[in-house]
């Protein structure tokens, strides 16, 4: 999630998480542990956000609440165990987009251009995630950096495609473009 922004990030939180849906009392008690995690993170106590998050796994543990989990372990720059933890998000529920995204953006952070790519790509073939802007996007960066500017064009273009007021992608797109002709 190295390239979203709060916003997207807190309508994310909201669409994975409709409280009137959940019956299971347990997992009602881990989704209201992991609202506080979020905004305390968003407060930037990381510390006490890895606490609650780790403390809603242990209600009831949701993919989710891994990913969220590697995340704050990314601001810390802790980028191995926030690995660890998206991919323990991935052996709860694999169609749950957004780790397989954080991995490759970690991979980033941490200098590998190279299986950055395989994580995108599996991002943006997950049949649940709300974010399929932000796998394009990482992925033309990635593409950009190595010189592949007609790569990183179609992938600037397929964000806009999923997100047309992506204006990050747009900006890119016209630089892509620019350098082309």
């Amino acid at each position: 999630m190295l390239y979203l922004n709060h916003l997207s990030i807190l309508i994310l939180v909201k669409s994975m998480f409709s409280k009137q849906e959940i019956t299971n009392p347990t997992k009602l008690e881990a989704v209201e542990i992991f609202d506080q995690a979020y905004e305390t993170q968003m407060a930037g106590n990381y510390d006490k956000a890895i606490e609650l998050y780790k403390e809603s796994i242990e209600i009831y543990p949701t993919a989710e609440a891994y990913t969220f989990l590697g995340w704050a372990y990314s601001f810390k720059g802790d980028y191995d165990i926030a690995i660890a933890e998206c991919l323990a998000a991935i052996s709860v529920d694999p169609s749950f987009g957004n780790p397989y995204n954080d991995i490759g953006s970690y991979l980033i952070a941490k200098g590998n251009y190279f299986d950055c790519k395989r994580w995108f790509k599996l991002a943006m073939k997950a049949p649940r995630y709300e974010a399929r802007a932000f796998p394009h996007f990482n992925l033309a960066t990635v593409y950009e950096k190595q010189g592949k500017l007609i790569e990183a064009a179609k992938h600037y273009g397929l964000a806009l495609e999923e997100q047309p007021n992506y204006a990050q992608a747009y900006k890119a797109l016209r630089n892509i473009q620019g350098k082309l002709n």
